[in-house]
């Protein structure tokens, strides 16, 4: 393909997708078609790579392994069978782009951007990191509480298919088998089903997916299920940030002064971090893995958590009404889909 023809591919991929349309500059736009190109034209097939001599071998394993999770999810998830995931990019960098979220300081409401298609979600994205961070700074200078992070593969959500698909990248096929099968089954959720304008629901959608995924992976691999510890780990952080978020949203929808508004979120965030340092002192035995987040959190970290894990309960109650059938439960997902947002709440919500 000429770099003409995959340049204008690629324009429509970010016309649909929203990575780089509804922008208010050119810039913005430039960088995302240059960033989405660069990196597909690192892309080579997984064949070519496993047959290099000068592959490592362990990043030769990887790519093997990330092969038998994506026929896996074929199989055995009912997840798209196309050429996502049959390539692998390697960016020289840590992460494939970096996000800004923003959320105003009295809320828990994440500000949106609206792209054509895509509809309205909650970041923006960036190819550099510098770039993002400009932007945050903008919307703390606007009066909102901003956040960068750096995500380690975004979805296409299908619209690149024809020209190579989404590719495995060296920013996550170098972690944990658990951590490299829950990305690659989320991000293929993705191309399932995506509602415009509804990021709980896509996201949360997608990390049921991600968990019930794994564990169909590890019984069917024979592998042991994950570290009780780490599992125990995670679910304390949920537990400990959605009471911060409840208490938070009730604060936030008083009828007190934003002064005092502002006092007792000051109490309520300092008290969440004194949990995470009792956790981390205790039962954590000095695991170091959530600082950062720690470290940065504000309303818009906890807003950007609630859109992935806020229906998670929800859905996975849904798969299991669904005989644990993936393929009844992405069919039951696409009926909900076509329902009004308040409608497709009150039904996750109805499920017993």
């Amino acid at each position: 393909m000429k770099s003409g023809s995959l340049i204008r591919a690629v324009l429509l991929c970010a016309a649909v997708t929203g990575l780089a349309t509804g922008c208010s500059s050119v810039g913005y736009y430039a960088q995302s078609v240059g960033g989405h190109v660069d990196l597909m034209q690192r892309a080579r097939p997984l064949p070519d790579w496993l047959a290099d001599p000068a592959t490592p071998p362990a990043l030769r394993e990887r790519l093997a392994l990330a092969q038998q999770l994506r026929r896996f999810a074929v199989t055995d998830l009912a997840l798209p069978d196309n050429a996502s995931y049959t390539r692998y990019a390697d960016l020289g960098r840590n992460a494939a782009v970096w996000n800004v979220v923003a959320a105003p300081e009295l809320s828990l409401q994440l500000k949106t951007w609206c792209y054509p298609v895509m509809g309205c979600v909650g970041y923006r994205g960036y190819f550099d990191v510098a770039a993002a961070e400009a932007e945050a700074q903008v919307q703390r200078d606007a009066g909102f509480e901003a956040l960068v992070y750096g995500v380690p593969a975004y979805s296409t959500l299908g619209w690149t298919n024809w020209i190579g698909g989404d590719p495995l990248l060296n920013t996550f096929v170098n972690g944990g088998e658990a951590a490299l099968a829950r990305l690659v089954f989320h991000e293929l959720a993705h191309q399932v089903l995506y509602v415009a304008g509804d990021t709980a629901f896509n996201e949360s959608y997608a990390t049921a997916v991600e968990r019930l995924g794994l564990v169909r992976w590890q019984a069917a691999a024979g592998r042991p299920a994950e570290d009780p510890a780490l599992a125990q780990r995670a679910a304390d952080f949920r537990a400990i940030t959605q009471r911060a978020r409840a208490a938070l949203a009730a604060l936030y929808a008083s009828d007190l002064p934003d002064a005092a508004k502002r006092a007792r979120k000051a109490e309520l965030m300092a008290a969440l971090r004194a949990e995470h340092a009792a956790l981390k002192a205790g039962p954590w035995a000095g695991y170091t893995g959530y600082d950062a987040w720690f470290a940065k959190a504000n309303n818009a970290a906890l807003a950007l958590q609630s859109a992935y894990d806020s229906l998670v309960p929800a859905f996975e109650r849904l798969f299991h009404q669904q005989g644990d059938d993936f393929s009844r439960f992405h069919a039951e997902v696409r009926r909900l889909a076509a329902l009004s947002p308040e409608q497709r709440r009150a039904a996750l919500t109805a499920i017993p």
